[in-house]
């Protein structure tokens, strides 16, 4: 429920947008975004992926269908906070257990409801994401001045490492589904459940490792492929993780990422990434197969992106042998995915798991399980 008018959220160049507390009281502070699906709410915030950022939804009307277990991509909420135009009284889905709002409160979320959220999206989509706070009761009638200089205080999401924050703390196990098509070792930087979910499906044993695990220990159990999952940060700041990256390619492991993967990837191949100005995030971005010619419409969350030339062949100036963009995004020519020539490694930025979101990516889990049986198929040769 709605209970104090007396909110505002504050954007580092000092524009101001009033509104209606919900979730938690206090303050929060982050990087301000905005996500343009017109469904699955749930699964946006409990993204691990939205660590240290404030989520604006661009659907006018959120919390309707209510929150519930099956839905949710981890354990909590992970957003800094949440910035909507209408909450929802109440919550009607058949299959809800519990409010929007009692979620929030459960994850001490600070929440902002009843502000022009058109107006904000296309200030942020001109300007660009931008550190902002959302301040109520009390922190709400300081001088906006002083509000401005808290936010511009703020630590910024380019150089933050957030993979500790966010990864789990123990390993743990998950079988697969059927006949038994292999064992996947997966190391989570902030992994959605749905992640696993389809690789249980499709017959593969996955064992989940936390950020910091050293290459012995990933491969204890003898994967017969390694993957990198999604999660927040920068990766110019996950020098270890590359690292182990690298030393899984020079073992000509198989090897899967997919969006923060994607740019350690992009790294451990000797490339460099940088920050977006805007960021992809929502479930209906156009992206091209470059193998295929096929378009996809594909789900989205990630403010940094790999650098590299995306035309023909490249060498790889970390000495991995031969490269190329597989996959662009056809709105800004972003580079969507990338795949090894002469190694058995690809990985994508959006996300096949497509939760929420379509589905026309699937088919990279299959390619998965493909890549772990021609890979042992070479070995018996």
């Amino acid at each position: 429920m709605i209970r104090d008018k007396d909110s505002v959220l504050v954007l580092e160049d000092g524009y101001t947008f009033p509104g209606y507390s919900f979730g938690m009281g206090g303050s929060t502070l982050g990087e301000i975004v905005f996500a343009t699906g017109m469904s699955g709410y749930q699964e946006t915030l409990t993204d691990p992926s939205y660590a240290g950022q404030i989520v604006v939804q661009t659907a006018p009307h959120i919390g309707n269908t209510g929150m519930n277990d099956l839905d949710e991509e981890s354990d909590r909420i992970w957003v800094s906070g949440y910035v909507v135009k209408e909450i929802s009284r109440i919550d009607s889905n058949f299959r809800s257990e519990r409010s929007l709002e009692a979620d929030l409160l459960r994850d001490q979320v600070v929440g902002i409801a009843g502000l022009d959220t058109r107006a904000l999206t296309l200030h942020l989509r001109n300007l660009g994401v931008m550190r902002a706070g959302i301040f109520t009761g009390e922190e709400a009638h300081k001088p906006i001045s002083d509000l401005v200089e808290i936010v511009r205080a703020s630590e910024p999401m380019a150089g933050r490492s957030l993979s500790d924050v966010v990864s789990t703390k123990k390993t743990y196990k998950v079988s697969g589904q059927g006949e038994i098509q292999g064992k996947v070792a997966i190391l989570d930087l902030g992994i959605k459940r749905s992640t696993i979910e389809n690789m249980a499906a499709r017959g593969l044993d996955v064992i989940v490792y936390p950020a910091q695990v050293d290459v012995e220990t990933l491969l204890e159990e003898h994967p017969d492929a390694v993957f990198f999952s999604n999660g927040p940060g920068d990766p110019s700041t996950a020098d270890k993780q590359i690292l182990l990256l690298q030393e899984i390619l020079r073992r000509g492991i198989p090897f899967f990422g997919i969006c923060f993967g994607n740019q350690l990837l992009g790294r451990a191949l000797g490339f460099d990434t940088y920050k977006l100005a805007f960021g992809h995030r929502g479930i209906n971005q156009p992206v091209i197969d470059k193998r295929s010619g096929k378009v996809e419409v594909t789900a989205h969350n990630h403010g940094f992106a790999v650098k590299m030339d995306s035309q023909g062949v490249i060498e790889s100036p970390a000495g991995f042998g031969k490269v190329q963009v597989s996959h662009l995004c056809l709105n800004d020519n972003v580079v969507e995915g990338i795949e090894c020539l002469d190694l058995p490694a690809y990985s994508v930025q959006y996300h096949p798991e497509a939760a929420a979101g379509p589905h026309d990516a699937n088919y990279l889990f299959d390619r998965l399980v493909q890549l772990i049986e021609d890979t042992k198929m070479d070995k018996r040769k």
